[in-house]
């Protein structure tokens, strides 16, 4: 017997894609295929229009899209840039906090960083290679020749960490990390905006070498954490 055509399942229509999600993925893979590298320009808005039939507010979309997971940013007048590489594999973890109090939000967020930035120094000391040590030196060296003729060497000083983190060869830690010293830089204008702060963790950049290139990794986590132990008494000690 056959079965009335109401009993039947119905078979429902697709939904229609997403565009501006097709348009992030396309614009992922023209990223990975062109090999753009942090820096690198993309394409007017206008190109991309044509390129992928759609219209403007789908473009500025994804674009918002990425902007808020800081791959990308739009430099008024010039255009839109690669801030870090990006294909359609990658899986973005973008961080956010109330910053409200300032001083809150920066030792909150150094508590987290303490616990990752501990994780890498003792990574680095195990995996690091001879090419490795070699940058991480170079960057040390730079550090130190500025701080001693300027008394102060913040741009170096964040060289010398990213070499560190580049050694772990775990790109997570650069990533993570270098989003939560941004933080740190950006709110240094105001409040702290000032030549000594932290200067006292000039020395324990030196010993945290040696641990690396002797291969300790209890020693480069011992002389981490003399580092942000000094930031974060001149976090309390600026932010009375």
């Amino acid at each position: 017997m056959k079965a009335k055509l109401s009993d039947r399942p119905v078979i429902r229509p697709l939904p229609a894609m997403d565009r501006a999600r097709q348009v992030t993925d396309a614009l992922a893979d023209y990223v990975e295929d062109a090999r753009l590298q942090a820096g690198d320009r993309l394409p007017a808005e206008r190109e991309l229009m044509a390129a992928l039939a759609v219209g403007r507010s789908t473009i500025r979309e994804a674009i918002r899209h990425f902007q808020a997971l800081g791959v990308i940013e739009t430099r008024k007048g010039s255009g839109t840039y690669l801030l870090k590489p990006v294909s359609r594999a990658t899986i973005h973890m973008p961080l956010s906090f109330d910053a409200v109090h300032l001083r809150d939000a920066l030792l909150q967020t150094l508590e987290v960083r303490r616990g990752i930035e501990c994780e890498a120094g003792m990574v680095a000391a195990r995996r690091r290679t001879a090419r490795d040590l070699v940058v991480i030196e170079e960057k040390l060296n730079e550090m130190e020749r500025v701080h001693l003729e300027k008394g102060t060497s913040g741009p170096e000083d964040l060289a010398f960490h990213l070499a560190v983190y580049d050694a772990t060869h775990n790109p997570l830690f650069r990533q993570l990390l270098e989003q939560m010293r941004e933080t740190f830089e950006r709110f240094w204008e105001h409040p702290f905006d000032r030549q000594d702060f932290a200067r006292r963790s000039f020395p324990f950049h030196r010993t945290l070498f040696n641990a690396i290139a002797a291969g300790d990794a209890e020693a480069a986590r011992a002389e981490t954490l003399k580092i942000l132990d000094i930031v974060e008494e001149d976090i309390k000690e600026m932010s009375k």
